[in-house]
């Protein structure tokens, strides 16, 4: 059985089960602009966080072709529950909080339950590829449903619409799935993996 931190924000114990570096394989399976694209690949998670109320995200994914790997993703981002930014908090850019107080309590984050006996969540993630993405989703125990409330890309990056994802805690591994529309192509299946906690 896994220990769950202790020295975590308040806003983030709903997230707690996440903390640590997980890796695994998966399995892609999408199909756009006339090609099927498949195979299976490498992926490595690390949810960490520095004492701020999010938790800090790094992930890569590596096309396994035999001996050879295949770099295919690399993302960063943040994770964090869905509140109204409060004059404690720092913000935007290097402002600092204009009101001090008291730190957040497990009240003040139970009052954020939602009618679905979950959590709102924001995650915010950047794609090296230029792809930048804002899901909004929830939190319940440890499951999470996310969908893009926005994507924003690059010019040089190639075309990507809309993603959901899916991740949750099975028997200590870290299951997720991930549907995107890209390339033209519907909102459809795209990979996922199971990860063990490595770290």
């Amino acid at each position: 059985m896994r220990e769950l931190p202790t020295d975590l924000p308040a806003d983030l114990v709903p997230l707690s089960w996440l903390v640590g570096v997980w890796e695994g394989t998966g399995v892609l399976d999408y199909e756009a602009a006339g090609t099927h694209f498949s195979g299976e690949f490498a992926h490595r998670v690390s949810f960490s966080h520095d004492g701020g109320d999010y938790l800090n995200y790094t992930a890569g994914a590596w096309l396994l072709d035999g001996e050879e790997r295949r770099p295919l993703v690399a993302e960063m981002g943040y994770w964090r529950l869905s509140r109204a930014a409060a004059d404690t908090d720092a913000g935007p850019g290097l402002l600092p909080a204009v009101a001090t107080g008291a730190a957040r309590t497990v009240d003040d984050v139970e009052a954020l339950r939602n009618d679905d006996g979950g959590f709102d969540i924001e995650v915010s993630l950047v794609h090296a590829d230029g792809v930048s993405e804002l899901y909004l989703g929830q939190v319940r125990g440890p499951r999470i449903d996310i969908a893009t409330d926005a994507v924003v890309r690059t010019a040089s990056a190639k075309t990507y619409a809309a993603a959901t994802r899916m991740y949750g805690l099975v028997e200590n591994h870290l299951l997720w799935a991930w549907d995107i529309a890209a390339l033209g192509g519907e909102l459809a299946s795209h990979a996922s993996a199971r990860l063990a906690r490595v770290e």
